[in-house]
């Protein structure tokens, strides 16, 4: 049970202007800066700077030597008004980084909820990172990375700005990423990494239904086994299943046609310097804070 009493250690920094909510705990050594707005229930442990224009939801945990809110790591920045959103019950471990975003896009980074952010990772400048997301340790994230529900990306690994990776994807440790990831598929390979099989383990723990799975198995064969067309795997799905189209197939080929229509493997590279109402392609959820 979370304690309502809000305890900030005397030797923390917290600026004039800064919002903290209940049963907030901040550690020796941190700073907070004027800009800043923290939900009831965060700790941030010892030495934790959060900073710019960064509004945290509740019950976030923050490590030591955790900054959040940093100026984009981006030539083009400017200085502008940028910020940094993130949800509820987030971890962030040791060392993590997560910049604010560039004057791109909405000139936002968002984090959304029940994310796992391991030693030294890093989120670049308007990233998206959606709900139950694992970034293991060291993993980096260029800037305008869009990462969907319950992926998880291992050790090492670094993904290619403006790439997606889809919900329930698995990327394997020390894999260079420069294109989209589908949804429900695991990627291995240190240099462009391939499509392995589907992640079988991820989607039973979702809560997917067997029958479901064997049709993303038979998918994954058709399209990286078999090579065949994506329109080809469509209508091979419309006829098979008689129109009844499971909802995690529908977006796997809405991901894929997305992908296709992008450039260099990626869905969102289409999409670069555009405004931010034109950012977002077809079919893509919006469940980031």
């Amino acid at each position: 049970m979370i304690s309502m009493e809000t305890r900030i250690s005397p030797l923390a920094h917290v600026e004039s202007g800064a919002r903290i909510g209940e049963g907030v705990q901040i550690g020796p050594f941190c700073l907070v800066g004027p800009d800043v707005e923290i939900g009831d229930g965060c700790v941030l442990t010892s030495h934790v700077v959060l900073t710019g224009r960064t509004r945290v939801g509740s019950g976030n945990r923050f490590s030591s030597h955790v900054v959040i809110g940093g100026d984009p790591q981006d030539l083009s920045w400017s200085e502008g008004d940028t910020s940094v959103e993130i949800g509820d019950n987030n971890s962030f471990r040791e060392g993590v980084t997560v910049n604010r975003g560039a004057e791109k896009e909405d000139g936002v980074t968002r984090i959304g909820n029940g994310n796992l952010f391991m030693a030294n990772s890093h989120v670049a400048h308007n990233c998206r990172i959606f709900n139950h997301v694992i970034l293991v340790n060291g993993v980096l994230l260029g800037g305008h990375v869009h990462v969907h529900d319950n992926a998880i990306v291992s050790g090492n690994s670094v993904v290619h700005h403006f790439s997606t990776l889809g919900r329930l994807s698995f990327v394997s440790g020390g894999c260079r990423v420069p294109h989209d990831i589908p949804p429900f598929m695991l990627a291995a390979g240190s240099d462009d990494p391939t499509l392995k099989t589907i992640n079988v383990v991820g989607m039973k723990r979702a809560g997917i239904a067997n029958s479901t799975i064997e049709v993303i198995k038979e998918a994954f064969r058709l399209l990286y086994r078999r090579n065949r067309p994506l329109e080809e795997v469509k209508r091979h799905f419309t006829e098979t299943l008689e129109g009844v189209i499971p909802l995690e197939l529908a977006s796997l080929l809405t991901f894929l046609e997305n992908q296709k229509a992008g450039r260099l493997g990626r869905a969102r590279e289409a999409f670069r310097n555009k405004p931010a109402a034109e950012t977002r392609p077809a079919g893509e959820e919006q469940k980031a804070a």
